[in-house]
């Protein structure tokens, strides 16, 4: 009997990896994803439940292996549920996910000073 299975790009879409299909079409294509540590550039190649799938994603390499297929987009929580995340987890030392900011946004009245500093001399 044969296993179950799903294009990679309508799982990827699925699972919530990517915001459109086209998107992770487009990703799949350019030969931007690995199936079982084999790189693939068809959209359609078949996965199913046990396929372990690398890809870059937001600037981090994902590693998830499918636990299941869906028979819809649904909801994160449910989109979680399709997957087991591999990747170790990130840690920063400082404890924060984004860049840090060199201060709070300026005011309007704070942005003109800074303006009228910059337009001297012209």
């Amino acid at each position: 009997m044969s296993r179950p299975t799903d294009r990679l790009d309508r799982w990827l879409w699925h699972a919530r990896f990517f915001k459109t299909r086209s998107l992770a079409a487009r990703i799949v294509s350019g030969g931007g994803v690995r199936v079982n540590g084999a790189r693939t550039a068809k959209p359609a190649a078949a996965v199913g439940p046990g396929d372990v799938l690398t890809f870059a994603q937001a600037r981090a390499i994902r590693v998830v292996r499918i636990t299941a297929l869906a028979a819809r987009r649904g909801p994160a929580a449910e989109a979680q549920a399709l997957y087991d995340d591999l990747d170790p987890p990130r840690e920063r030392a400082d404890g924060q996910d984004e860049a840090p900011r060199a201060g709070p946004r300026p005011t309007k009245k704070a942005r003109r000073r800074l303006d009228d500093l910059r337009d001297t001399g012209d």
